[in-house]
């Protein structure tokens, strides 16, 4: 009995020192890819939800408009779209326009452009860190409804995906 709980012993010591063995010599896991940056473009749109020169096509805007009333000196404008979505790294180029006489401007941390009206403007944007950055016209009676946010995601968490999940924009 005894002689057999030595081989037993020594057969597991011995498998136990091979297993210990071949993890020692296993390979490291490959680094994972890392994420490059892209050139991103988007066509971003000052649009009138509801403004004055509307009360014809919606009668309950003429209280709302009028002295008093919810909408009195104001007028809702709105980007379209409204949140755009790149990765840390990214430059976004966006063409900014703006149809209609009201003046506007698109306001990023970092960018601020005017947008005068009947006009279409070039701007580039560099996202040098992720987060979730508001975007608003600076005109003060086109807030808080004129806004937006650019949401910029880690290029960590992004590295190994696909770029066309990364961005509404179009992958120049």
């Amino acid at each position: 009995m005894r002689i057999q709980l030595r081989r037993s012993t020594r057969a597991l010591l011995a498998s136990t020192a091979a297993l210990a063995a071949g993890a020692c010599t296993q390979r490291a896991p490959a680094p994972l890819p890392s994420y490059r940056p892209q050139s991103r473009s988007v066509t971003v749109t000052t649009v009138p939800l509801l403004v004055k020169e509307q009360r014809s096509v919606f009668p309950f805007l003429a209280s709302a408009f009028a002295k008093g009333g919810t909408l009195e000196g104001k007028e809702v404008y709105a980007f379209s779209p409204s949140t755009i979505t790149i990765v840390e790294g990214d430059t976004l180029h966006l063409t900014l326009i703006n149809p209609e006489d009201d003046v506007h401007s698109f306001v990023l941390p970092d960018l601020a452009v005017s947008l005068p009206g009947n006009t279409t403007t070039q701007a580039t944007y560099v996202a040098r860190r992720a987060g979730i950055f508001p975007i608003t016209c600076a005109v003060a009676s086109h807030l808080p409804m004129m806004s937006g946010q650019l949401v910029v995601l880690s290029a960590n968490a992004m590295a190994g995906t696909s770029t066309a999940t990364a961005s509404n924009g179009s992958t120049k």
